[in-house]
C-alpha cells in the first residue's frame, strides 16, 4: 500500500429527510453539509436512500401477481422525487467543494434513459467532481418492486482513492454478500462505507465483523425516522399507521479495524457524529490477518468480478 495520510476527521450523519420531497431533502444535507465542513470534517457519510426518503413499510400497491392502480399513485410520486444523478446534485457537489471533504450520499436514483428506479450511493471528492457512483447489485426482498438490480459494470463496486486509503461503499444488506465484501477487500480498502436502513440489534454484530474482517474502518450510517414524517395525504396512509411511532430507530457509529466503537451508537435522534481516526490502525492491523493479501490462497480460492 502506498503512503496514507495518518490522520482523518470523519462526519457521519444520522438524517431523517423530508419525505417524498427531493428538493427540500437535498437542502437539507446541504445544510449538513456546511455544518460539518465548519467543524473540520474531511468526510461526510449520509445514509442509504436518504433522497427523497427510504418509503418504510409501503407497498406501492405491489402483490403477487397483481397491482393496485390507487397506490400506484404513490409509486409515481417516489419517481418523480428520484434523483437524476447528473441533474440533481450540483448542490451536493458544490457544498462537497466548499467544505474541501469527500461526501457521501445514499439516493434513490432514477436511470436518465430507461423508467427504472436503482438504489445508489454516490461519493464526491473536495473538488466537487463525482468520484463513485455505486448501485445496489440485489436489492432486499419487497425492494425489487422498486429498485432495479445494477447491470452496470461501472456502478458494481467503484472504489475512491483517498489520502486516507481506498474508500468504497455496500449498501445496507448487501453487506450481507460475503462475495461483495470480499470484492471490495481485494482493491485494498481502508475506509469502508455501510449506509443503511437498519436499526435492527443484530446489525451491530454485523458491522463489527466485517471491520474485523476487513481490517477497515467501518462508517454504519442510518436514518432516523418516525411515522409522523410521512405525508399525511400518501394513498397508503393506513399502512403507515400501523408502523411503529420510532419507526427507525439510527444506531449509527464508526468501528475500528478491530471492531472496537469509536463513536458509539445513537439512537432516536438526528445527529451529526464526529470522530478523529488514527489511520495507522489499519495497516498496523494487517499484521496478522490481510484477507486478501498474506491472509490469501488465491491458487485455492479465487474472486473473479464482472466489473470490467
Amino acid at each position: 500500500m502506498r503512503n496514507l495520510e495518518k490522520k482523518l476527521r470523519a462526519a457521519i450523519v444520522q438524517a431523517a429527510p423530508v419525505f417524498f420531497d427531493k428538493q427540500a431533502t437535498l437542502q437539507k444535507v446541504v445544510h449538513q453539509i456546511e455544518e460539518a465542513g465548519r467543524n473540520g470534517a474531511q468526510l461526510i457519510v449520509f445514509p442509504e436512500s436518504l433522497v427523497p426518503c427510504y418509503p418504510y413499510g409501503l407497498t406501492f400497491g405491489f402483490t403477487v401477481g397483481s397491482r393496485s392502480d390507487a397506490e400506484r399513485a404513490d409509486w409515481k410520486r417516489y419517481y418523480d422525487q428520484a434523483v437524476v444523478v447528473r441533474q440533481d446534485l450540483q448542490d451536493v457537489a458544490a457544498a462537497a467543494q466548499a467544505a474541501g471533504a469527500y461526501v457521501s450520499l445514499g439516493i434513490t436514483e432514477r436511470d436518465e434513459t430507461t423508467y427504472s428506479l436503482y438504489c445508489s450511493n454516490v461519493i464526491f471528492a473536495p473538488d466537487g467532481t463525482l468520484a463513485a457512483h455505486h448501485r445496489k447489485i440485489k436489492p432486499t426482498g419487497s425492494e425489487r418492486y422498486i429498485w432495479a438490480d445494477s447491470h452496470d459494470p461501472s456502478t458494481y463496486f467503484p472504489i475512491v482513492q483517498t489520502p486516507w486509503g481506498p474508500m468504497g461503499s455496500l449498501i445496507c444488506w448487501e453487506n450481507y454478500m460475503p462475495l461483495a465484501r470480499t470484492a471490495l477487500y481485494q482493491k485494498g480498502v481502508s475506509l469502508y462505507l455501510a449506509p443503511n436502513t437498519n436499526d435492527n440489534p443484530e446489525w451491530q454484530d454485523t458491522i463489527k465483523h466485517i471491520a474485523i474482517e476487513g481490517r477497515c474502518y467501518v462508517f454504519n450510517v442510518d436514518q432516523y425516522f418516525t411515522k409522523d414524517m410521512y405525508p399525511a395525504d400518501l394513498v397508503e396512509s393506513e399502512a403507515v399507521s400501523k408502523l411503529n411511532q420510532g419507526t427507525c430507530r439510527g444506531g449509527s457509529c464508526i468501528v475500528d479495524p478491530y471492531g472496537h466503537y469509536v463513536v458509539q451508537p445513537v439512537w432516536d435522534s438526528e445527529d451529526i457524529l464526529y470522530a478523529d481516526l488514527d489511520m495507522q490502525r489499519v495497516p498496523a492491523s494487517r499484521m496478522e490477518l490481510d484477507v486478501c493479501g498474506h491472509y490469501a490462497r488465491p491458487d485455492v480460492l479465487h474472486l473473479t468480478v464482472q466489473d470490467a
